[in-house]
């Protein structure tokens, strides 16, 4: 606000005012208040003094409303803290009782990669089964009563029974796993799984056997990690096409004619090929041993493989091969020399699935080679025999299956399956009690009530041959019950 003046004639108090808030527009009217009365008369020293008390007033009017914004900002933040609180209250879980611990103290796995998933599941398994045979009992306890083993069926003299019939039940097929998969920030993948189940053999104290518990120890079935295209550990063998086999209720099915061997193994896939080298072992039939088996275990070379797969709609096809050897050591004694000897095995096998419309499939599989008798129908014979001077002499073996399975409903499917394996002996270095051939015959149905949930039966009949010519049948109604989780 200025008051200008004049000689003479003062003019008139002139006010400029502005927009202003409610506290301005008290200030100009105590300004005019105060200046009204005898402004005309006013001296000069006391206009002077007039404006100055109005600009001490317009200063204290301007911080109190500084100080009134001030406290609506504040307020305003406060009470967006306040709704965040509440908000991450009601998310938080509920404090436990007074007195109760939590019952894990930090996360799972607090170990592991970040962003790694973990896992779990498997099955569980009731078998029961009914076999006869008509050359003798296979003994109990053994795992030719447990599942479908063609080295087991009696055949030939020696035994004290003709046959019979008997009756087994147990849970040890059960199986759980554990997984962890990690996407690393890198691009990199890895992935760790491992899998039991509990067919270990029941333990030799008196709680191990069918007497009382039934106890069973664990049995590791896979331990292995992939990196990428890599894989270090125990899994299927890179020869076997385990995607190839029957649906079945008995353990494996058609036994003679399936590559079947889990181990150790340093495995390299790109694309439809993959390559692998494996844990080595020899086993041989010492010079006319008949059965005998004798685990050699001295190569110093591991067993290399190599698969290539091909996939469709229509199924798929594949095709592995083996390469191996051989090799045998044995010590020395003071009445007779050691012994060792190495020789190299082959092995080609065929597989796949052709899918026939909607509800049929053809699996099979045609395996051939020489001294790859452990890979074939768990080792029903052996990779060589040894002559009479200590040479590994290899056996030629051909196996193979071919199965038909068929959905007849959501619920209800069925498979039926024949499988079989010849072996070339020279009977002179085995002997004639060796297992010249081997073949089963098959047909299940599965029924799933539920999801997840089967109940099967599968008739079996199986039949090995050895070389005398003498032959020994199982006949065998398998069942089961089995629940996946």
């Amino acid at each position: 606000m200025t008051m200008p003046t004049a000689v003479g004639r003062r003019s008139p108090v002139t006010v400029q005012t502005r927009r202003a808030p409610a506290a301005s527009l008290l200030a100009v009217s105590l300004s005019f208040a105060l200046l009204a009365p005898g402004a005309a008369l006013a001296e000069t020293a006391k206009e002077r003094e007039l404006e100055a008390r109005v600009a001490q007033l317009e200063k204290m009017v301007q911080q109190l409303v500084s100080q009134q914004q001030q406290t609506q900002a504040s307020v305003a933040e406060t009470q967006t803290q306040l709704s965040e609180v509440k908000t991450v209250q009601a998310q938080a879980p509920a404090a436990l009782p007074a007195g109760k611990a939590p019952i894990q103290g930090g996360t799972i796995m607090a170990t592991a990669n970040p962003g790694t998933t973990f896992t779990y599941g498997g099955f569980i398994k009731l078998d029961a089964s009914v076999t006869s045979t008509n050359d003798g009992d296979i003994p109990d306890g053994t795992v030719g009563r447990l599942f479908y083993v063609p080295k087991a069926i009696p055949v030939g003299g020696g035994h004290t029974k003709e046959g019979g019939a008997d009756t087994d039940m147990g849970a040890y097929f059960s199986r759980f796993w554990f997984g962890a998969d990690t996407q690393l920030d890198s691009g990199d993948k890895l992935k760790a799984y491992l899998e039991f189940d509990l067919f270990g053999g029941g333990t030799t104290s008196f709680t191990g056997n069918e007497v009382a518990t039934n106890t069973y120890a664990l049995t590791l079935r896979h331990a292995y990690v992939t990196w990428n295209k890599w894989l270090a550990g125990q899994t299927w063998s890179n020869f076997q096409d385990t995607n190839a086999l029957p649906d079945t209720v008995d353990f494996l099915g058609p036994t003679e004619g399936t590559v079947f061997v889990r181990q150790a193994q340093l495995r390299y896939t790109s694309g439809p090929w993959s390559f692998s080298i494996e844990n080595p072992e020899t086993v041989y039939t010492p010079y006319r041993g008949n059965m005998a088996q004798v685990q050699g275990d001295d190569g110093a070379m591991p067993d290399f493989t190599a698969r290539y797969t091909t996939k469709g709609d229509w199924g798929h096809f594949s095709v592995a091969a083996l390469a191996r050897q051989l090799k045998y050591q044995t010590a020395g004694t003071a009445t007779a020399a050691g012994a060792d000897d190495s020789g190299t095995g082959f092995g080609l096998s065929l597989s796949g699935k052709w899918n026939i419309g909607a509800n049929d499939d053809i699996r099979y599989m045609l395996t051939g080679g020489t001294g790859i008798g452990r890979y074939v129908g768990l080792a029903l014979n052996n990779d060589a025999v040894l002559d009479e001077n200590g040479d590994l002499d290899n056996i030629d073996v051909v196996a193979g299956f071919v199965g038909w399975r068929h959905v007849f409903s959501p619920k209800l499917r069925g498979n039926l399956f024949y499988s079989r394996a010849e072996y070339d002996n020279d009977t002179s270095l085995t002997g004639m009690g060796i297992t010249k051939s081997a073949q089963s015959a098959h047909v299940n149905l599965i029924y799933s009530p539920l999801p997840k949930l089967d109940v099967g039966a599968e008739l079996i009949w199986g039949q090995r041959e050895i070389e005398s010519g003498d032959r020994g049948d199982l006949n065998r109604l398998q069942t089961h019950v089995k629940y996946n989780f």
